[in-house]
């Protein structure tokens, strides 16, 4: 995928109507992480899908409404997510295109991120903390986004730790073959896998997508929180899973070099790219 097939999948027809181009709901935050949350849903918001809801704690819901009036909430009563939460907003998740969940959740909320990554149909995108204690038999029509940790330790949870050593062994194609070919009952159950790492590995049943744009910047946090906003933006308003991850997998990383040149350095954070997301047709027309 280049920018300009990206910018594509941003724009919309000029006959659309408010919600044609998606409803996206997050859920995540706790009182630790309240930024995360709210990166993800600015960058769904970034991606082009109409409007964006953010399911969470009171807490975290009342400082979101302070941050950003674009963002919507659904306020949750206490301080914690419990699996009578989850159950409620299973159904909740039906008025929407597609769910986000993970960012800021903590591993308080293991339960909840159980029940409700299980029981949900909807087309999903799970980050985070909502990756570490499942396995891939646990997914269905959901993009992945770990990072190389988290992807150990779903490993580990499916019985397929005799997989690390060949991985760290292996070159990046050679670990997306590894992948593709040992986790075929998770990618058959219409899932893709993001690997985030110097060169992003986008896997689906039958393909694979590399993506090298991006720098060492990115390792600050709330880059990936971002990463994850685009994917549900842009899975709301398509509905193509794979698509979506390899869209949001490039455009994260073009704007981060973009912010890289602009500013000299690494001194860009989250939050920047969120901001020159804005940018997009301006960038386009200098190319």
């Amino acid at each position: 995928m280049n920018f300009n097939q990206v910018k594509k999948l941003m724009e919309r027809k000029k006959t659309s109507h408010k919600g044609e181009n998606g409803y996206a709901l997050i859920i995540g935050g706790s009182t630790e992480y309240v930024g995360a949350v709210t990166l993800a849903g600015l960058g769904a918001l970034r991606a082009g899908c109409d409007s964006v809801t953010i399911a969470t704690v009171e807490k975290v819901a009342w400082a979101i409404n302070r941050y950003s009036p674009d963002l919507i909430t659904t306020k949750l009563r206490g301080n914690s997510l419990s699996v009578k939460e989850a159950k409620e907003l299973v159904k909740y998740a039906d008025r929407f295109d597609a769910v986000l969940i993970g960012n800021g959740i903590t591993l308080k909320a293991d339960k909840f991120c159980h029940y409700f990554i299980r029981k949900c149909q909807k087309p999903k995108v799970i980050d985070a903390d909502a990756l570490k204690t499942l396995s891939f038999r646990d997914f269905s029509n959901s993009i992945l986004t770990p990072h190389e940790r988290e992807l150990e330790l779903m490993l580990i949870n499916s019985g397929k730790d005799f997989l690390l050593p060949k991985l760290k062994e292996s070159n990046v194609k050679e670990k997306a073959e590894i992948l593709q070919g040992n986790l075929r009952y998770f990618l058959q159950n219409d899932n893709v896998l993001l690997v985030k790492g110097p060169t992003d590995i986008i896997i689906s049943r039958n393909k694979i997508a590399y993506n090298r744009t991006g720098n060492q910047g990115m390792t600050k946090a709330g880059t990936g929180d971002v990463l994850a906003g685009l994917c549900v933006g842009f899975l709301a308003k398509s509905q193509d899973l794979f698509k979506s991850a390899v869209a949001a997998s490039y455009i994260n990383g073009f704007i981060a070099d973009q912010l890289l040149k602009k500013k000299k350095g690494y001194a860009f954070i989250a939050s920047d790219i969120i901001d020159d997301l804005a940018k997009v047709n301006k960038i386009s027309k200098k190319r």
